[in-house]
């Protein structure tokens, strides 16, 4: 897959990077851990025979393929709904390695944050790709969509496009330092929503 990454970026440039960024949201397997630091080193001028991109084209080329792919999964969630959809994706997922299980984490995360889980979603591996699916089951307005998957999107591309840029040659590494804080990230957010429901349950219990 690092191979492939490699060619598409090397031989398309800017519009390669927005492929597989694009190509990132529909099919989870492929990582976007891996694609942008690729696409930021391609830009460092310690590689040998300097930058090839230019990083601020990187970057936006990259947030492009990811909001416009956060759209596909949009448009599903609003139109056909939550049971046809998780009914599809047990019969179909298995291609895009999905199953009607993500999509009820997916929704439930939303549940519990509102319309700021497309932001916060948007940085949480596992969480980012399938975050669009729930905010197109509650029928959020597209304008405040676009705006929170947009902020969160350009968070995650700038920090792996940046990570890749510094790090030059060692750009895998990326994926090795961001797992275990993408947990920790995610961890806390679950914890502080558990002390949310707790303190909600003692003000009830004082009334």
């Amino acid at each position: 897959m690092l191979e492939w990454i490699t060619n598409t970026i090397n031989s398309l440039g800017y519009l390669g990077i927005g492929l597989l960024m694009f190509v990132e949201n529909l099919f989870p397997p492929i990582p976007s851990e891996l694609i942008m630091p690729l696409a930021g080193f391609t830009a460092s001028p310690y590689q040998p025979g300097g930058a090839k991109l230019n990083i601020i084209g990187v970057f936006f080329a990259g947030l492009l393929g990811s909001v416009l792919g956060a759209l596909v999964w949009y448009y599903p969630g609003k139109f056909l709904g939550e049971n046809r959809l998780k009914a599809w994706a047990d019969k179909y997922g298995k291609w895009l390695a999905i199953s009607s299980k993500d999509i009820t984490k997916a929704k439930g995360w939303f549940d519990r944050q509102g319309n700021r889980a497309v932001f916060i979603g948007r940085l949480v591996p596992g969480i980012r790709t399938l975050i669009s699916v729930p905010a197109g089951i509650a029928n959020m307005h597209l304008l405040p969509f676009l705006i929170y998957s947009t902020l969160g999107s350009a968070a995650w591309v700038g920090l792996l496009t940046y990570s890749g840029y510094i790090l030059g040659s060692q750009y895998e590494l990326v994926d090795e330092y961001l797992a275990p804080v993408s947990k920790i990230v995610l961890g806390g957010l679950v914890l502080a929503f558990v002390f949310w429901i707790l303190k909600r349950r003692q003000r009830r219990t004082r009334r």
